[in-house]
Formats: C-alpha cells, structure tokens, sequence
C-alpha cells in the first residue's frame, strides 16, 4: 500500500469482467466505495500489503505504476534536502500515507509536524501536514488535478509539484474546501521558494530537479 502514483486504473476497473465493467460505467450499477476505516482494515487483515501498489482516492482503491529512475532519484534528492534543513523541526515522511476524510494518498515527500514516535501510533492526518510534494512526470495530469484537489479540500496548507517534464515548480498555497488552492506560482530553475511554515529556510528549485 506505499508505491509511487501513477495509473488512475481503479481495482473495481481491474477486476470487473469487461462486461460488467459497462454496466458499472454505464451508471446501471454503482462501484463499490471504500471508507478510510474500510480501506486500512483490508491492510490490517493482510488482504492489502505493503506490496502492493494502490493508494485511496475519493474512496476507491487505484493501481500505481513503477516509477522510473529520474523520479526515484528526485524524491532521494528531496529527502535530503528536506532532512538536512528540517530534520529536527518537523518529521519527513517519504512515500508515506496520509488519511483524509475519503482518501489516503501518499505523497513521494510530505514535511509533518514533529513527532517524536514518528507517528508510531498511527497514520498522520491532513491536520498533521504541513507540506506535501509530489515528484511529477507522467503523473502530472493526475498531480495537478484529482491530488490538488484532495489536498486543498484536506486544508493542507502547501502543495508542491516538482515538474519533470517542464522543469519547473509548481507551488500551490491558500487552501480552499471547494478542493482549489487561491495562490498557485511557477518557480523556473533559477528562482528560489520558502515554505510557508518555515520562513527561514530558503530552497534552490534546481537542487530539486
């Protein structure tokens, strides 16, 4: 349950014989929905495992695609960076699940507030997140679309995108609960961006690329 994002194949869409997949489509029948409760229970009975590559989203369970080599090495390259600037501040958590109302998303990065048990006890709310980024190539659709506005609705304060296919960042902030952040911005390269929650930190976009 903690791969890297990618395909919006749905396990009903997998599942279904082509025909009653038709008739689910169709608006005949309706697929089942999963509650966050629901969806961590099939983990917690081994039904799901940590093998397996499906995130929560709007309450129905997605399939994942592999991620390539230049993403693996972008969220590697986040991660220390984050580690070295915030490591003592706040906890990172790479590739980890985050519960929201109807979903349980998992960023390739997520700066959490600070947690001395690493968040033992259980999985880290959205009211935990500070700043969630997604490493983006071919995900960039679903990134900028079905994530952001889960995270909006969710009141995470900042989102970013790291864009590999633009080379740029996308930085999206001032939630919304109609699922839109207010102040989105396009860093190139060259420019350099603070996270809300930690104004003294200042961050090189191109040591994120």
């Amino acid at each position: 349950m903690r791969p890297d994002i990618g395909s919006t194949t749905s396990m009903n869409e997998m599942n279904a014989p082509a025909t009653l997949w038709k008739i689910v489509m169709s608006g005949i029948l309706t697929p089942h929905r999963f509650t966050v409760v629901q969806y961590e229970e099939l983990g917690r009975a081994g039904i799901l495992t940590e093998n397996d590559r499906v995130e929560l989203l709007r309450g129905e369970i997605f399939e994942k695609t592999a991620i390539g080599p230049a993403h693996a090495a972008c969220v590697k390259r986040l991660n220390r960076m984050f580690q070295q600037r915030l490591g003592t501040v706040a906890t990172i958590a790479v590739q980890d699940p985050i519960r929201t109302a109807d979903s349980e998303p998992e960023p390739d990065l997520a700066v959490l507030k600070l947690d001395k048990d690493f968040y033992a006890a259980g999985t880290p709310g959205s009211e935990d997140a500070l700043l969630v980024v997604e490493v983006s190539d071919t995900t960039l659709e679903i990134d900028r679309t079905l994530k952001c506005e889960l995270y909006a609705e969710a009141g995470i304060p900042e989102y970013w995108i790291v864009n590999l296919v633009e080379q740029c960042l996308e930085v999206h902030r001032r939630p919304s609960h109609t699922g839109v952040y207010e102040n989105t911005q396009r860093l190139e390269r060259t420019a350099t961006v603070t996270p809300v929650h930690f104004p003294d930190q200042r961050l090189l976009v191109s040591e994120m690329l």
